[in-house]
């Protein structure tokens, strides 16, 4: 048993790695958030001493009903197994829909589209998190200004690169970094505040209230930038299989949200002073002598926002792999005591152009600002809905009170979501033609593999029928296991007919294996294998992955001898089918979309790499398919 020092050393190191890496996104919110509500746009709210106290309400109010009350309070209970993120919720929404294929599909397209505005959200916060940072050069001498883009490609690309080196040495800093982040921020709140205490008294709700009831229209199109200030909420939820609800909260109340607050509240004071501080209010918080050491330590604390975004963006496609939506792509493991810790070198490379283009196209992050929050704002609509599936339908909770709690949160996203719509014209159009492409390659994918795998079902023999005319007509038998992988646990596969017409021989045993992605994040041991075993030394095997295990072939057939199986690693080979797809006009799915799901096929990762199989023992047979 721990001793209660022990454990209050855990959570404190467990707290303080939180804060490295989950609120990285959120906490660099206030180097841009003020200043895109007020500032010369297409939208911007005129500043007057009213406004402001709206504004400041609106923010405080947004963190405490968003991130404080739906992420922490519920969404975060809706835990797969330990672990969050839309994907996560995907699958769990998912799980008690077997059986109707309608909800099925429904919860499946909700899930894409929520992926897809996360990655569409993971191009734009690496963009804007290091050129706000950044831009703060100017201030401190506006001779500078040239170098802001040169200097904000530069980190960028260098926080790309040094991704396949592993997280692991930087990840031990971040956690100081951001706890010198969060604590500069209240300080400096609390020197704005000073200037104008009175200030405080926006944290009551009643500004917020009177703003949309004197100014109902400037109110709503302030909410399109408002929105930035609880963009990263997500993080909590994704994060938590990492470390945990308990030091999420933790962090989040005792220290995260008091400094937001301090600081947002403290511009507020600052402009109401000095209103031509509405150029870069974050940053004329600070004195003078602080300025350049205020712009590295934001610098610092966008690229960790930016790493904890590219590190979700791993995770997520990992489980899209997994779970079927994605094509095989290789992943490297940076670490070898952390799982977690994994690095998918296409998805980091493709990432990488996406933030650079941005960053080119729109300049500076005034412009950003206005592609930025349609991508969150869907992303939490979306994750209200699947949670509202898994109150009802796995908690157990009544239509009533889950329409209620859903209702509570979705007028709030809702609202969020409609004040963006109007930004699409200036640069919201970004993220939704980011997403359409991302949902149109997962659904392609997901439709295209549905359909070849149903194709090799119904033209495969039954495996039963097969077996029986090896016992009646016994072909040669060579020594050895032959391991035929094959998703068709029921038939013949079409490597091993390959293999007896022009080889002539079946091996002494005879496995057909079957992998299946479950919906949790892990198996265990004990249900990670099963044999069944079959006539004529043919086994049937199955292994079983939750979509965040890591495949390991070799490693778990091992476990077959617990179940009278042995094999033997030196005289087993495995036979894959390697299919060369043509497109054909039959129906099915649009021309178009074939050519695009056969690309991708084409482009996936080998069978071998994804599950470890010794290169040297395996023998790919190929066929021709029409789809």
């Amino acid at each position: 048993m721990s001793s209660p020092t022990g454990s209050k050393s855990k959570l404190s190191a467990l707290t303080l790695a939180a804060l490295g890496v989950v609120f990285g996104d959120i906490g660099t919110s206030p180097l841009y958030t003020i200043k895109e509500v007020f500032s010369v746009g297409t939208h911007p709210v005129p500043l007057t001493e009213v406004n402001m106290y709206g504004i400041l309400s609106l923010i405080v109010w947004a963190l405490i009903m968003v991130v404080s009350v739906k992420y922490v309070a519920f969404i975060m209970r809706a835990d797969n197994r330990g672990e969050g993120g839309i994907m996560a919720l995907l699958a769990l929404a998912s799980h008690n829909a077997a059986g109707n294929l309608k909800m099925q599909h429904t919860i499946m397209l909700l899930g894409i589209l929520g992926a897809c505005m996360f990655y569409a959200d993971g191009m734009i916060t690496p963009a804007i998190s290091v050129l706000s940072a950044v831009e703060g050069l100017e201030l401190a001498a506006p001779v500078l200004h040239p170098l802001i883009l040169p200097v904000t490609l530069a980190v960028l690309f260098i926080l790309f690169w040094v991704q396949s080196k592993g997280t692991a040495l930087v990840g031990a800093f971040f956690g100081p970094i951001m706890l010198l982040w969060f604590g500069t921020l209240g300080v400096l709140g609390i020197l704005g505040i000073m200037q104008n205490p009175t200030v405080l008294h926006a944290l009551s709700p009643a500004y917020a209230l009177n703003f949309f009831a004197v100014s109902p229209w400037i109110a709503f199109v302030a909410l399109g930038a408002v929105v930035l200030a609880v963009t990263g909420a997500e993080a909590l939820y994704a994060d938590m299989g990492h470390f945990g609800r308990f030091p999420i909260r933790l962090a989040w109340f005792g220290f995260v949200l008091p400094a937001l607050i301090l600081n947002y509240f403290g511009q507020g004071a600052l402009i109401l002073q000095h209103p031509e501080a509405i150029k870069n209010p974050f940053y004329l918080l600070a004195p003078d002598w602080l300025l350049f050491p205020l712009i590295i330590l934001a610098t610092l604390a966008a690229v960790i926002a930016s790493q904890a975004v590219i590190t979700g963006a791993y995770s997520v496609s990992r489980q899209a792999l997994q779970l079927g939506y994605l094509p095989r792509m290789h992943v490297e493991h940076t670490s070898e005591s952390e799982e977690g810790q994994i690095y998918m070198p296409r998805v980091n490379w493709v990432l990488m152009l996406g933030v650079m283009v941005l960053v080119l196209s729109f300049k500076s992050s005034g412009n950003l600002a206005a592609a930025y929050g349609i991508a969150v704002t869907g992303d939490m609509v979306i994750t209200t809905l699947l949670a509202g599936i898994v109150f009802h339908n796995i908690w157990g909770w009544s239509k009533l009170r889950t329409a209620v709690i859903i209702m509570m949160f979705l007028v709030v996203d809702v609202a969020f979501f409609s004040a963006n719509v109007l930004k699409i014209p200036d640069g919201g159009w970004v993220p939704l033609v980011i997403g359409i492409v991302i949902f149109t390659l997962m659904l392609t994918w997901k439709s295209g593999r549905d359909m070849l795998y149903a194709k090799l079902k119904n033209d495969a023999m039954a495996i039963d029928s097969f077996i029986e005319a090896v016992g009646a007509h016994p072909p040669t038998r060579v020594s050895g296991t032959a391991i035929f992988m094959t998703p068709n646990p029921d038939g013949v596969p079409h490597a091993m007919l390959h293999n007896l017409k022009h080889n002539k021989v079946l091996h002494d045993k005879m496995v057909l294996l079957t992998v299946k992605f479950l919906d949790f994040p892990h198996t265990s041991a004990k249900e990670r294998v099963t044999v069944e075993p079959l006539a004529y030394e043919f086994y049937r095997v199955f292994v079983y992955y939750g979509f965040k295990d890591e495949p390991d072939l070799p490693r778990d057939l091992a476990m077959c001898a617990e179940q009278g199986l042995v094999l033997d690693a030196m005289d087993t080979s495995f036979f894959v089918g390697k299919e060369i797809l043509i497109p054909s006009g039959n129906s099915g799915m649009a021309f178009w979309r074939k050519k695009i799901f056969i690309g991708l096929f084409r482009s996936a990762e080998t069978i071998t790499n994804q599950f470890k199989l010794p290169p040297n023992r395996v023998v790919e047979l190929g066929s021709q398919l029409k789809i």
